[in-house]
C-alpha cells in the first residue's frame, strides 16, 4: 500500500485495523504521526458528542404537538434550544477539564504503556536516529518540562497519541537491553510498579506529568527511571 492509499483509507476510517492498514502505519515516521493525531481527534470528537437528553424530552414533544398555541410551542423550541447548547458546551468543558487535570491511574497507565509499545515494537526496534538532548528537550517544550542530561543513548524519539491526548514517546538503552520511557502530560497519585509476563515497568509522579519507565523483565529500570526524574526540570510556559 502506498502512502497515497493509506492516507485515504485513513481519513475515511481512522479506526481501520486491519493488517495491511497496521503495516502501512509502522512503514514511516509520518503515517504513525498522521494516524496519531486522528486517533486524537476521534477521541475529542466523541467526548463532545456525549450530550444527554434532557429527562423531559418527550412530554415537550408531546405538548408542542398538542396544538396547545404557537406562542407556547416558541418557547418550548427555544428552552430545548438553549438546553442542548448549554448541555454541549459543559460536556466539552468537562471533558477538557478531566484530561488535564485527573489524576491518571497508575494501572490504566501502565496498561495503555505496555499496549503502546507492543504496538510500536515493529517499528521502533530497527531505529537508531542517536538522538541529542536538545532534540529531546525541542519535543518536550509543549508539555513543560526538558531534562538537564540524559542518562544513556537514545535510540527513538517521537510525539505519540497516549490515551486521548499527546505525550513524548523516546526509547533508551539500559543495561541489558532497551528502555522505552513516556513523558505523559497526566498526573499521577503516586509511584507506582506494573509489570506483564514479558516487561515491567514503573510510574512516577513529576509536577503536572507522569514519567513512565519500562523495560523486560531482566531489567532494572530503577537506576534510569530516578536518574530521569531527579533530571526533569520545570520550566513556564
Amino acid at each position: 500500500m502506498d502512502d497515497l492509499e493509506f492516507r485515504r483509507r485513513i481519513l475515511a476510517d481512522p479506526s481501520d485495523h486491519s493488517p495491511e492498514m497496521c503495516a502501512a502505519k509502522n512503514s514511516s515516521i509520518a503515517n504513525r504521526k498522521l494516524h496519531d493525531e486522528l486517533q486524537q481527534l476521534d477521541t475529542k470528537l466523541a467526548a463532545a458528542m456525549k450530550v444527554d437528553v434532557p429527562e423531559d424530552l418527550a412530554d415537550r414533544i408531546l405538548f408542542r404537538q398538542s396544538g396547545q398555541g404557537y406562542q407556547a410551542e416558541k418557547k418550548v423550541r427555544r428552552h430545548l434550544a438553549i438546553a442542548a447548547s448549554v448541555a454541549f458546551l459543559c460536556g466539552l468543558l468537562i471533558g477538557q477539564f478531566n484530561d488535564v487535570f485527573a489524576p491518571a491511574s497508575s494501572q490504566d497507565i501502565g496498561q495503555i504503556a505496555l499496549n503502546h509499545i507492543y504496538n510500536e515494537a515493529p517499528f521502533v526496534d530497527q531505529i537508531d536516529e542517536g538522538v541529542s538532548l536538545k532534540q529531546v528537550n525541542a519535543k518536550l517544550k509543549p508539555f513543560g518540562p526538558k531534562f538537564s542530561a540524559l542518562p544513556s543513548h537514545v535510540y527513538y524519539l517521537n510525539h505519540c497519541g497516549f490515551d486521548g491526548s499527546g505525550a513524548l514517546h523516546m526509547v533508551m538503552e539500559g543495561q541489558n537491553g532497551k528502555i522505552t520511557v513516556f513523558v505523559v502530560p497526566k498526573p499521577s497519585h503516586a509511584m507506582e510498579n506494573f509489570e506483564d509476563k514479558n516487561m515491567r515497568g514503573v510510574v512516577i509522579p513529576s509536577k503536572d506529568a507522569s514519567l513512565i519507565v519500562v523495560g523486560n523483565k531482566g531489567e532494572n529500570v530503577m537506576p534510569i527511571a530516578e536518574k530521569l526524574k531527579d533530571s526533569l526540570q520545570w520550566t513556564n510556559i
